[in-house]
């Protein structure tokens, strides 16, 4: 029986121009345009948001949470992450942001950077410890990235890191931790998120790697951004658990790798360079590294479409707030680290993680032998196809046309070269035909001709 996916990323069909820009990014090959409009193959779909980024018709959104969740609950706690303190400039202080997040309707904050902290020395100590398995071992962070990996790389699954990111495990603590201290049932208490990216809502709602889910949902970054501005006011004294500098770091590429002290790893960011990557290590081709830190969004979490900054003027501003911070700290990242880490029972997680499982992208047919048929029609028809890849069929390359094709959602004709062809042929066979038509008799001139 088919799976029926949640997908924060929808199209407006009204305003789709079918103009293929959505099919030609997307890393899953899970778009087409049939009669001229943009159709999401739904269990191709990672909710990586390359489509809603590239569409310049502003076809595609993003289904996120409004404010007005927060009165289905008694409590609510809200949990900022990096990605969204890089918003601001470095002179806007974490406090100032909190005191209007308080205005906003949430009665207590978490800073993720601090649970970062905690995930990254799990991180750290798995890595150490790892044994016999083939490296890179990849980190477990970008929801879009899992989904990516269970759709098009399902070899690398046993690869992933079976650890919680950040703000699940922060989800998982305070919800635990409020409800013994307030003497709330779990059930009044939201913990919401601030998400950059569509992916990471997606995965509150249907999950790939938590067992049960704390988040209650998700906020857009640039909603919850726009809110702030205009109720940032004076200093308050906001008791707030927050992390170090390396905890912060998390929020732009590569802070995952320094937060969890490996020297042999690499930060990848962006979709694309992200695909070519798990290529690589698919073909093992970088045994050599460690970890690969993996990030569907340019720039890490800064650059997601749901911030309202651009990529590099959050990147400055997370750069000089970690400055700021470095100053205070001890230069020895583990010294730096404990002074912040002095929760009590923050939860592991290995108590908490599921498995990744495969999601098979090219399903033919349910019947083993009615599918092959259909794959050795799919290869025909691919042999007779250009290979061009242009996309102006309304598929993303000639082998997913030809897929569409056996399994009856295209025509061969659809491809412009085989139609020019298909043309081509019919207008010599009328010419042909005029040719041999006899002619039983001049026509009559007319009468002033005569």
């Amino acid at each position: 029986m088919a799976v029926e996916f949640f997908h924060s990323v929808t199209l407006q069909r009204e305003k789709c121009q079918g103009c293929v820009a959505c099919v030609k990014v997307c890393p899953t090959e899970a778009i087409r345009v049939r009669n001229g409009k943009a159709e999401i193959i739904g269990d191709r779909c990672v909710d990586c948001g390359a489509c809603a980024a590239r569409c310049p018709y502003h076809a595609y959104s993003v289904v996120t949470e409004s404010l007005d969740r927060l009165q289905d609950h008694e409590y609510n706690i809200v949990l900022p992450a990096p990605s969204l303190y890089a918003q601001f400039p470095e002179k806007v202080a974490r406090p100032t942001i909190w005191q209007g997040l308080r205005y906003l309707g949430f009665d207590e904050i978490f800073d993720v950077s601090l649970a970062s902290e905690y995930i990254a020395l799990e991180i750290e100590d798995y890595v150490k410890n790892y044994r016999g398995g083939r490296k890179p071992l990849i980190s477990n962070t970008c929801p879009a990235v899992l989904r990516l990996i269970q759709v098009k790389f399902p070899e690398l699954i046993k690869q992933v890191v079976p650890i919680l990111a950040p703000t699940e495990a922060a989800a998982i603590y305070v919800k635990k931790e409020a409800a013994q201290r307030l003497r709330l049932a779990p059930e009044k208490i939201g913990v919401w998120a601030i998400s950059p990216c569509p992916s990471k809502n997606t995965n509150i709602h249907q999950s790939v790697d938590v067992r049960d889910t704390q988040l209650t949902g998700s906020f857009s970054l640039s909603e919850i951004y726009g809110l702030l501005l205009k109720h940032l006011g004076e200093d308050e004294e906001i008791k707030v658990s927050t992390g170090s500098s390396y905890g912060l770091a998390w929020g732009a590429y590569g802070g995952e790798l320094l937060s969890a002290g490996i020297s042999h790893g690499l930060a990848v960011h962006g979709i694309d360079d992200v695909y070519d990557m798990l290529e690589q290590i698919s073909m093992n081709k970088v045994p050599q590294l460690d970890y690969v830190e993996c990030s569907a969004c340019q720039g890490g979490c800064i650059g997601g479409i749901l911030a309202a900054q651009n990529k590099f003027v959050a990147e400055s501003n997370l750069r000089g707030r970690i400055r700021l911070l470095r100053q205070k700290e001890p230069a020895d990242r583990e010294k730096a680290m404990a002074r912040s880490m002095t929760l009590k029972d923050f939860p592991s997680s290995k108590d908490h993680v599921k498995p990744l499982v495969p999601r098979p992208m090219m399903q033919l047919d349910d019947d083993i032998v009615t599918a092959m048929k259909k794959f050795e029609r799919m290869e025909e028809v691919l042999s007779s196809l250009p290979g061009l890849d242009c996309g102006a069929c309304g598929a993303p390359s000639c082998q997913g046309l030809a897929e569409d094709i056996v399994q009856g959602k295209a025509h061969e004709i659809d491809c412009i070269f085989k139609l020019r062809s298909s043309v081509h042929r019919l207008a010599q066979g009328m010419l042909e035909l005029a040719r041999q038509i006899p002619i039983s008799h001049e026509p009559e001139k007319p009468k002033e001709e005569r």
